[in-house]
């Protein structure tokens, strides 16, 4: 599915590329920074561009990098979209670099990205609803969704076996008319 590049203040996001592989994995290697990921932290680049890549995933990635300044190119981050159970319906996902983490780059490139998915047709991909999985000790991750809107719809307990053990889950959403 195509990736349409989008910009905020601060940040471009575009389609990934395979050198984005480099800068993720200091993130993405990292076993505390993986600790909320369903699977354990990877071990080589050619592992997580397999994850990364992987042409049969039904999702949409945008990669966030800084737009200008010093940092100007630099990777900041990741950011996907993935069809939920109906259509309009879509889940979103981030993972902010470590070197980028407390600058604003999860909330300024979401807000962007909820923004893109409400504003396009439901016939070319577009949302009338967004959700978010996020582990209940993922702290930083709640307090951002709620920032942005998101509604706590359920708390699955025990629901989702990882690498840490079996974790209990929030399940958030946003519906186009709550923007």
């Amino acid at each position: 599915m195509s990736v349409t590049a989008l910009s905020t203040t601060r940040f471009t996001m575009r389609p990934l590329r395979r050198e984005d592989t480099a800068a993720l994995y200091p993130t993405l290697s990292d076993p505390q920074q993986c600790l909320y990921l369903t699977r354990p932290a990877f071990t080589s680049h050619e592992e997580l561009w397999g994850w990364l890549g992987d042409p049969a995933w039904p999702g949409r990635t945008w990669i966030a990098e800084f737009a200008e300044g010093p940092k100007a190119g630099e990777v900041a981050g990741r950011f996907i979209a993935v069809q939920g159970h109906a259509d309009g319906v879509w889940e979103l996902g981030y993972i902010v670099c470590s070197e980028a983490q407390g600058q604003g780059v999860a909330s300024e490139c979401t807000r962007a990205l909820i923004a893109h998915l409400f504003d396009l047709p439901l016939d070319q991909g577009g949302a009338r609803k967004l959700t978010a999985e996020v582990d209940t000790r993922n702290t930083a991750s709640v307090r951002l969704l709620e920032s942005l809107g998101f509604t706590r719809e359920a708390h699955f307990r025990e629901h989702e076996m990882t690498h840490i053990g079996m974790c209990d889950v929030y399940w958030y959403g946003l519906l186009k008319s709550d923007v």
